[in-house]
């Protein structure tokens, strides 16, 4: 392909690491579940493609997220993959399923927000802080790497606008627990890119490095790549994405599709950043998902080299 014409930026990181959801937060959203062998080829064609970092499953109560409560069946057919495989945790018990499989990377997933604290894990934030101090502490003491997602950091259905200084506070009691990462959701798509930029300077006023960011945005009103470029000019080098644009949020009914993988990719080809995907590969494994689940991939860089072929 010799499109996008390659016009590299000044100021924008050499090369972005993407955490790939699409297996994780983009299925459970599914209204039908979707096949653990299938689950497996989807992680398997995305390893394929390039990606290194794929969020494979989670380990949360089957009652609550139903479209994955194959993961102990899950785990075991992809563990074999050279890239990283983080699955999410939501207390001691679900680290125990995952330590029980080997798995080496884990996050846990907390709220800037109390309304959502409440909806998502039924506690309070200062609650749920609390539940996860034993599991990043556990998992630290077995060197094992642990991802924090932080989310409503933008904007909360129930209480609109998130002061910039409440989400700081959070993120610096996930990175006081031991968090390696800290994910930044726009859990409803509303941010824009001068609050991305407030955000992540107020960020590291308070001690928390750029280096130990990512970000993690949806695409409700168009934004997640204008989002994902203030991010890049701020320094944040690892941006969540999702194959195909799948996902949104169970407990957050204005939460649409997470910012497409291919998406991401080709503005990123167009920069001149190195992700190490071959967006070719990745495009026939959206389409192949998109045929599984029987509707079209919502990603435009999937529907455009689609129709291109």
């Amino acid at each position: 392909m010799t499109l996008p014409m390659v016009v590299p930026a000044p100021e924008l990181p050499a090369r972005v690491r993407i955490h790939e959801v699409g297996p994780r937060d983009g299925l459970q959203n599914e209204k039908s579940t979707v096949p653990t062998a299938v689950k497996a080829e989807f992680v398997r064609r995305l390893a394929d493609a390039g990606l290194t970092t794929i969020e494979a499953t989670s380990f949360v109560h089957p009652e609550w997220v139903p479209q994955l409560a194959d993961a102990e069946q899950l785990f075991p057919l992809v563990c074999d993959l050279s890239a990283e495989l983080p699955v999410l945790v939501p207390n001691e018990r679900g680290l125990d399923r995952a330590f029980a499989l080997g798995a080496r990377r884990v996050a846990v997933f907390a709220s800037a927000t109390e309304s959502f604290a409440k909806a998502n894990l039924n506690r309070t934030v200062d609650e749920a802080l609390a539940m996860f101090e034993p599991v990043v502490a556990r998992a630290k003491a077995e060197d094992v790497w642990v991802r924090g997602y932080l989310s409503m950091c933008f904007g909360d259905p129930w209480e609109g606008a998130v002061p910039v200084d409440q989400v700081v506070r959070v993120c610096r009691a996930l990175l006081d627990l031991g968090c390696d990462e800290l994910s930044l959701g726009d859990t409803i798509g509303v941010a824009t890119a001068g609050h991305v930029r407030s955000l992540l300077t107020a960020l590291n006023e308070q001690g928390v490095p750029t280096g130990a960011l990512a970000v993690h945005f949806h695409d409700t009103y168009g934004q997640a790549l204008a989002n994902t470029l203030a991010a890049l000019q701020h320094g944040v080098t690892t941006v969540d994405a999702s194959a195909g644009g799948l996902g949104g949020c169970p407990y957050a009914k204005s939460a649409t599709g997470n910012l497409a993988t291919e998406d991401l990719v080709w503005m990123l080809q167009g920069l001149g950043i190195d992700t190490g995907v071959d967006l070719g590969r990745l495009v026939a494994t959206s389409e192949w998902m998109a045929e599984r689940l029987g509707r079209p991939s919502p990603s435009r860089t999937v529907r455009a080299l689609s129709h291109q072929e």
